[in-house]
């Protein structure tokens, strides 16, 4: 498994846990309408960034190794209707965390809907695509000039993408996020860094 597969497998557990809080969410609870924005914003930026990274930093790696300028634009296009599903669930969740409604519940639980439709599709066909040349071509010049340009974030950046990524990864999933960071760099990162995900993001999903 690639780590882009991981990083999909992470976006798919939050869709999930969205989804099932937004049907369970308790009308006028306020606090919990505030977790969940919480989550949200970490989400938002997660996704947002992976999308954008794509782009920007993998799209250029792949072409040079041979994935179709015609299978990029296909993936591009389906970026932008995730955006736009993104734009409407940011709206939607904005709300809820105002309201803390049972209608704006339901609002913000059908756009997640679609937004998971949509994403899910999206990352269906890029595996189809993409993970078989990320596992051949792991170890070429292209793919590791790539991964460098991907890990030219803050050590903040950093540190809570690596502790919402590993936030319930299978033993498959975490071993694709972590096997290129030496452990004690790992340690570092999570322990300094990944603090704000596990003291505000990470309590949302135990209630």
């Amino acid at each position: 498994m690639s780590m882009n597969r991981a990083i999909h497998a992470a976006v798919r557990r939050d869709l999930d846990r969205f989804l099932n809080a937004l049907e369970r969410f308790p009308a006028g609870n306020r606090r919990r309408a505030a977790q969940l924005a919480t989550a949200w914003q970490n989400f938002d930026d997660q996704l947002t960034q992976h999308h954008q990274s794509e782009h920007e930093i993998a799209w250029p790696a792949l072409q040079k190794v041979g994935v179709s300028q015609e299978v990029l634009a296909q993936l591009d296009a389906e970026h932008d209707t995730m955006a736009t599903a993104l734009t409407a669930a940011r709206t939607a969740m904005g709300a809820l965390s105002n309201s803390a409604t049972a209608a704006d519940a339901t609002a913000a639980h059908t756009a997640m809907q679609e937004l998971q439709r949509v994403t899910v599709e999206h990352f269906d066909h890029e595996e189809k695509e993409i993970e078989p040349v990320y596992l051949e071509r792991e170890g070429t010049p292209e793919l590791k000039a790539m991964g460098r340009e991907f890990a030219k974030v803050s050590p903040t950046q950093g540190g809570t993408f690596f502790a919402w990524a590993l936030d319930g990864a299978t033993a498959t999933e975490s071993s694709a996020i972590t096997r290129t960071i030496p452990k004690p760099v790992l340690t570092v990162i999570l322990g300094l860094f990944g603090r704000r995900y596990r003291k505000s993001v990470a309590p949302v999903w135990r209630n």
